[in-house]
């Protein structure tokens, strides 16, 4: 059976005449960029995540630099993240003439160990992006509790997270000054392009960031500060609006399947793989196992047509653009081991059981053969 790591298809084909709906209405409009329905998506999205302010952006990436320039963010600042993380982390950091600091992840949960961040912390600490990773929040007490105690805003990256929660029922976009969101398509909550947002429940936050995403200008021609161009599309936040109305049922349906897979592997005789721990709140953007013989692994089943993909193959502080930062293998050991094993196995609202016990069934083959 023929397994896609997520199938798009299936969750648009409900939708497809809102969809269409949402087309015409801005196609009759004639307001393309920003407007009423930028407007509408940035309040429900602000909305869901219990803050003030949403502010739409062109793309999850945009939405971290805008942020870390909100907050002044330059040439000899650091900036403490994660060095397990997609690269754009880390790259909007560096496109500010800023320093990433790289901390080292839980094992466990893959997300930044709090001791780690606040044993970084020094003098020219800017901020701290958390990442919560795969859908799963970032353990935030002890990092937020030192990063007040020193003035140091924490922006949430929630890229992967929207929906999510921590533990305590704090939603992902509520703990940090500012949070981060991705709508690019294979998000939780995706897009028909790229798309991003920043939520904030600090007005004046807010308030720059708005400034900053059209060129500094204020009126239009006008411009009080050097920003950029990182303005969402009318057509993308219509669409947005749509999925969103349906994002609790697709959530939904990503922990029963997470869920499903843990009934399933454990009626297995399979002790080569490690299942992501479930957590409450976990959203299960994506399905990560650890895998003996990962590489191996993963080449057995792309030829049995199971989708898989390594999130993230190399660790931010061994890649060669961040070479002059004189970290190397060997100094973050649980990022790096987790490069090393990490998997993610299909996962997404609408995949039935059938199709999570082939992938299980290929992983017994596998590693029983």
């Amino acid at each position: 059976m023929k397994v896609p790591l997520l199938d798009l298809a299936a969750h648009h084909r409900p939708l497809r005449d809102q969809f269409q709906e949402a087309f015409d209405r801005v196609l009759d409009a004639e307001h393309y960029i920003l407007g009423p329905e930028v407007q509408a998506l940035e309040a429900e999205v602000a909305a869901r995540c219990g803050v003030g302010y949403g502010i739409g952006v062109s793309s999850g990436s945009d939405a971290l630099i805008v942020a870390l320039m909100a907050l002044g963010v330059g040439p000899g600042d650091e900036v403490i993240t994660s060095t397990y993380t997609f690269f754009a982390t880390a790259g909007a950091i560096s496109r500010l003439g800023a320093t990433p600091v790289f901390v080292d992840i839980e094992a466990h949960s893959f997300n930044l160990d709090p001791q780690a961040v606040i044993d970084a912390i020094g003098p020219r600490t800017k901020a701290i992006i958390p990442v919560h990773l795969f859908g799963r929040c970032a353990d935030m007490d002890d990092i937020i509790r030192a990063a007040d105690e020193r003035g140091i805003p924490v922006i949430e990256d929630a890229a992967q997270a929207i929906g999510a929660e921590t533990p305590d029922g704090r939603v992902a976009g509520s703990v940090g000054a500012m949070t981060c969101f991705s709508f690019f398509p294979s998000k939780s909550l995706g897009g028909f392009g790229d798309g991003g947002m920043v939520v904030s429940d600090d007005e004046d936050l807010a308030d720059k960031v708005r400034l900053l995403r059209g060129h500094g200008a204020r009126p239009k021609y006008f411009h009080k500060i050097v920003g950029g161009n990182f303005r969402l599309d009318a057509l993308q936040a219509a669409l947005l609006r749509v999925k969103l109305k349906h994002l609790g049922t697709a959530l939904a349906g990503r922990s029963a399947a997470a869920q499903r897979y843990r009934a399933l592997f454990g009626n297995s005789s399979l002790d080569a793989i490690e299942l992501p721990q479930h957590v409450q709140g976990h959203s299960y953007a994506l399905f990560v196992i650890r895998a003996q013989r990962r590489d191996e692994l993963q080449k057995h089943l792309s030829a049995r047509d199971i989708g898989n993909a390594i999130y993230y193959p190399l660790p931010l502080h061994e890649q060669e653009c961040f070479a002059d930062l004189g970290l190397g293998a060997g100094d973050l050991p649980h990022a790096e081991k987790a490069a090393s094993e990490t998997l993610a196995i299909p996962l997404f609202p609408e995949i039935t059981e059938a199709q999570q016990q082939a992938v299980v069934d290929a992983c017994e083959e596998f590693y029983n053969s």
